[in-house]
């Protein structure tokens, strides 16, 4: 208890106890400015936005437990494979079993005929001696030892077949027409003679051509070449089909 006095009766006046301004970053504004600009949607505390629900949708109860599926009784996976139940203690064993083969005899003729395991082919692929099979590394020639390797396809055999029947069509109608007389034959050395006179007008045109200028700075001379390449890729052309048939067939209208 304090002691009494005259001052005490006097109501005292309390003074605010003066506060430290409160501390703001000088970075606040640009802080504030950068979050809002890179703000994107679902980036912050959930979506930016969700659309409410229909009056009439509202939750339930228990609208939200799960569902279960319907009762079913249990079985165990193994309920077949289970094991002779226990002996009762007033069943009593089967006595006096014996068996007569003499199991050391039987094993010795067992391992005499038996076959050897062969060793599985490995390879070692690493300093470390790690090894793998050989079966499937692609070392182990299967397909050169299958019975149909080295036969001719089914689909080859067929467009032989095709071709053959395809140029016996065509010689009938060849011979068709050479009784009809609307086809004649050039003999091979008409067609010998023909050919050495288109190469003999190539070379000649091709030496001609080498002794046209390099610079095609006029309109004749530019003519004049693109006319000399169109021949000679004529004349290339016509001694290729000549090369390639050694029949050749004219008709009357040539």
């Amino acid at each position: 208890m304090g002691e009494e006095s005259i001052y005490n009766l006097l109501p005292t006046v309390r003074q605010p106890e003066a506060k430290n301004p409160r501390y703001k970053s000088v970075f606040s504004d640009a802080a504030r400015s950068d979050y809002k600009s890179h703000k994107q949607a679902s980036k912050t505390m959930g979506p930016a936005k969700v659309s409410p629900s229909k009056p009439n949708e509202f939750m339930t109860k228990r609208s939200k437990e799960p569902v279960l599926p319907e009762k079913a009784p249990f079985t165990r996976p193994n309920a077949d494979q289970r094991r002779p139940p226990v002996p009762k203690k007033d069943e009593k064993p089967v006595m006096g079993l014996k068996s007569n083969k003499n199991f050391i005899h039987t094993n010795a003729v067992e391992n005499i005929m038996s076959v050897a395991k062969k060793p599985q082919p490995k390879y070692v692929d690493t300093p470390g001696g790690t090894t793998n099979e050989m079966e499937n590394s692609g070392l182990v020639p299967k397909y050169i030892k299958k019975d149909n390797y080295g036969t001719v396809p089914k689909y080859l055999e067929s467009r032989k077949k095709q071709m053959a029947e395809h140029q016996k069509n065509y010689e009938e109608y060849i011979q068709q027409r050479l009784q009809k007389g609307a086809l004649n034959q050039i003999a091979a050395a008409e067609r010998q003679a023909t050919l050495d006179g288109l190469k003999k007008n190539w070379e000649e045109l091709h030496l001609q051509y080498q002794g046209l200028s390099v610079v095609t700075d006029t309109a004749p001379k530019k003519a004049r070449k693109e006319r000399m390449e169109a021949e000679m890729k004529q004349l290339e052309k016509d001694i290729d089909t000549i090369e390639k048939h050694k029949i050749i067939y004219v008709t009357d209208n040539f």
